[in-house]
């Protein structure tokens, strides 16, 4: 039987590009983790997807999670995009590669772990978690203490 858990994410970019950083909270029955990371230069988007990403790959053993996000961006693109982009290889329908393509890639592996379901809130309305990631992701953004060397070199 797979273990239950709910996580909230959220991303957060001061200037996009920036500096970024992200927060999820894992909750599984009353036991709460938080995990956060910020980065010296990246965007909006990556962070939303670092969320996620980090989250899922944290969990050890397979479980039904309930993802919580703000980002239409991570949403939609898990359910509607990627789909398409993996039958086209990881290519855009004007046939370039996926903008972030590298963690499409580990969301893609992420998910093969887990079953997943989804449920978008709007953001600053006042969803407690939301708006508990959403501090945190900030005050990571405004410490970051890692490369995004896949944006940074991606660049040029």
């Amino acid at each position: 039987m797979f273990k239950i858990v709910k996580m909230f994410t959220d991303g957060s970019c001061l200037g996009n590009p920036g500096p970024g950083g992200y927060a999820v909270i894992l909750r599984y029955k009353l036991n709460e983790k938080i995990l956060t990371s910020g980065f010296y230069l990246t965007t909006n988007n990556r962070m939303e997807l670092m969320a996620v990403i980090s989250g899922l790959e944290f969990l050890k053993k397979p479980c039904f999670v309930k993802i919580i996000t703000d980002s239409l961006y991570v949403k939609k693109g898990i359910i509607d995009w990627m789909p398409i982009w993996k039958k086209k290889k990881w290519k855009t329908q004007k046939k370039q590669d996926v903008k972030n393509i590298d963690l499409w890639l580990r969301i893609d592996n992420a998910l093969k772990h887990h079953s997943v379901e989804w449920l978008w809130i709007k953001a600053h309305i006042g969803h407690l978690e939301n708006e508990k990631c959403d501090i945190i992701a900030r005050q990571s953004a405004k410490h970051p203490s890692i490369n995004d060397y896949y944006y940074e070199n991606s660049k040029f």
